[in-house]
């Protein structure tokens, strides 16, 4: 997401939250939007693992809400709006669920907090339904320098590892540092950062001894990947283990990037040498960097891609594919992906206003989030 969106994301954050009857948005072929419920600028869902009754929907302001069998809860899940600065980019941006959460309680938060920088940090549940407020534990604190580019996706991947989106701490052209923070292996902006959340030592986190740049002078060793601009949304393939990231654009280009299972590892995403397919940096390099295999412009209408997810839910016809979208088209997509490149790109007929993001439940259902409020599930068409 980007500066031109500040004015229509402050406005969208006077949503209200209502009751989650089902309806029916406009079909693609056999599959339709079944409306599930209307939040307050809602910007991510997830499931914990194995939880078929609940869905939680979060909500840019600092509250998680659930969704159990069907109906929102009135009581928040977890509500952090006293800790964070929200509006424009900023605020409460995604919740993940570690493997064993069944029973452990804990869970995990990305939220811009009151100094403006990006705060992971470790909650436990008191109930199913109520997480325990005062079981905060801060696993880590990211300086940023501007308001925007602050990615915001925590996710456990295939290897039960938390991966971290951050940002390349905003502005624009990535004009922090020599040759800006994403192509800096010093920072830790510009990433996507893998590490155990449990505690080590003093460490409030545990860095896996095969991330790809432990021991490397001068290196973060939380960081997985690099060169990229503001991986608001990406994800993990949950049959195949792939990497797909939505990597957001400066002025012309929006692009998806796509990995096999463990290729990301170290991987350089070419930001901000290049934008898309595109050079942006004249006279900068980023050898061997990984293009984009989807690349949307400006002219045609895209702002700012949101990342989303392989369908892998064999109730709808869109199974094996990948769909995302972009916040200001708000079309659907779907594509097939194999390494270094894309087929069968073509838009779908659903359609959400300011696309804010994907998410999938624990069965692998698939779901579209609107910031102005409704919460989508792809469904079978009846």
């Amino acid at each position: 997401m980007k500066l031109r969106l500040l004015a229509a994301l402050v406005v969208l954050a006077g949503c209200g939250s209502s009751g989650g009857a089902a309806s029916v948005e406009p079909a693609e072929g056999a599959v339709r939007l079944q409306k599930i419920g209307s939040f307050d600028s809602p910007v991510y869902v997830t499931s914990p693992p194995a939880d078929n009754s609940r869905l939680f929907v979060v909500e840019q302001g600092g509250t998680v809400r659930v969704v159990k069998g069907g109906k929102p809860l009135s009581t928040p899940f977890l509500d952090v709006s006293d800790k964070i600065t929200t509006g424009s980019e900023q605020g409460l941006l995604s919740i993940a669920f570690p493997p064993d959460y069944a029973s452990s309680g804990r869970f995990y938060v990305f939220y811009t907090d009151n100094d403006g920088d990006e705060a992971v940090v470790e909650y436990r549940r008191r109930s199913e339904d109520v997480a325990d407020p005062g079981s905060a534990r801060l696993l880590m604190k990211v300086a940023d320098p501007e308001t925007n580019h602050n990615g915001g996706l925590l996710l456990f991947g295939p290897d039960d590892h938390l991966y971290i989106g951050i940002g390349d701490g905003g502005g624009a052209g990535d004009q922090h540092g020599a040759r800006g923070n994403a192509q800096s292996l010093g920072t830790l902006l510009g990433k996507i950062l893998r590490i155990d959340p449990r505690a080590s030592g003093s460490r409030p986190y545990t860095i896996p001894s095969d991330n790809p740049f432990v021991n490397r002078p001068g290196a973060k060793s939380e960081i997985y990947s690099y060169g990229l601009r503001n991986p608001w949304r990406f994800s993990f393939d949950r049959s195949t283990g792939d990497l797909t990231i939505g990597d957001v654009g400066q002025n012309e280009v929006e692009e998806i990037d796509f990995v096999r299972k463990g290729k990301g590892r170290g991987a350089n995403f070419g930001w901000r040498p290049f934008e898309g397919r595109a050079r942006y940096a004249p006279g900068e390099s980023a050898p061997g960097h990984v293009k984009p295999v989807i690349a949307q412009s400006h002219g045609a209408g895209n702002c700012s891609i949101t990342g989303g997810v392989f369908v892998r839910d064999r109730g709808v016809s869109l199974y094996n594919r990948y769909v995302f979208g972009d916040f200001c088209k708000g079309r659907i997509y779907k594509a097939k992906l194999r390494r270094g490149k894309a087929s069968g790109v073509k838009p779908t007929k659903l359609k959400v206003s300011s696309l804010s993001s994907f998410g999938e439940d624990a069965r692998g259902r698939v779901y579209a989030v609107s910031l102005d409020g409704p919460v989508y599930r792809i469904a079978a068409r009846r």
